[in-house]
């Protein structure tokens, strides 16, 4: 029951932190600073109050749409709040059940969840993964497990397959952003999880992409950012990978 009750606490700060990455996110779009000013509609500009800015439920009481213009209000809102509150439970119970003593890993693991998920809308929706994000959560993740430099080398081995990439197809393929996260990834997840992270990101990218292709929605040329699916392949070699790797060679 106390165990329940934690991740209850814990699933409720995820929806709080969900709800600033939302406003990280727009004035990341907009270059505003958001640790200061407060949050306002993205239409109408109207300031919002406590009662518009309560996670999941603000957006459910106005039905979708904004207190002062009735526009929508888009489902990306809502979303990352509720996913946010999920990965900060799931990351939580992994931590009891690893290493329950230093609290320190938690929060830093904690950070990078949040700063992958920024990675994965902004992404999705521009095409870029911001270095505003992506050099803090590098700095996290150096303090996210015990330090191990084979573990830490390994982990970073596979970023310089992006390199070759890159530099082979003079960033038409994969850009910089994608070598960054590899980065990142190879840090948090180490070794052999990154291996499955790749795995996870390739398969799931190349079988979006055929669906996409099939129904039209893309072309065989067309851009398709690959930040959101590195960033699904991290969370899933996370909290999976090591049951994962080990099916695998069983």
């Amino acid at each position: 029951m106390f165990e329940i009750l934690l991740c209850s606490f814990v699933f409720i700060f995820g929806l709080i932190v969900g709800s600033f990455l939302n406003c990280v996110i727009y004035r990341l779009e907009t270059k505003e600073s958001f640790l200061k000013g407060r949050s306002y509609c993205p239409r109408c500009k109207h300031i919002l109050s406590w009662k518009d800015l309560v996670p999941i439920f603000s957006f459910l009481l106005l039905k979708g749409k904004c207190r002062y213009c009735q526009k929508p209000i888009s489902l990306q809102y809502p979303l990352v709040e509720f996913f946010t509150g999920i990965l900060f439970v799931f990351t939580f119970y992994q931590f009891l059940s690893t290493n329950p003593s230093n609290l320190l890993i938690l929060l830093c693991q904690l950070s990078v969840v949040s700063c992958l998920i920024v990675v994965f809308v902004f992404d999705l929706k521009h095409y870029l993964i911001p270095d505003q994000i992506i050099y803090p959560a590098i700095f996290f993740s150096l303090f996210c497990q015990p330090f191990k430099i084979w573990n830490l080398a390994l982990g970073i081995l596979p970023s310089l397959f992006f390199l070759m990439i890159i530099l082979i197809s003079k960033e038409t393929w994969m850009g910089w952003g994608d070598f960054k996260l590899a980065i990142l990834m190879g840090i948090f997840l180490g070794w052999p999880k990154i291996l499955t992270a790749l795995f996870f990101a390739f398969f799931s990218g190349a079988l979006i992409g055929l669906v996409l292709i099939a129904l039209k929605k893309k072309k065989l040329k067309s851009q398709i950012p690959f930040g959101p699916f590195l960033v699904a392949g991290t969370f899933f070699a996370f909290f999976f990978g090591q049951e994962m790797f080990s099916f695998y060679f069983q």
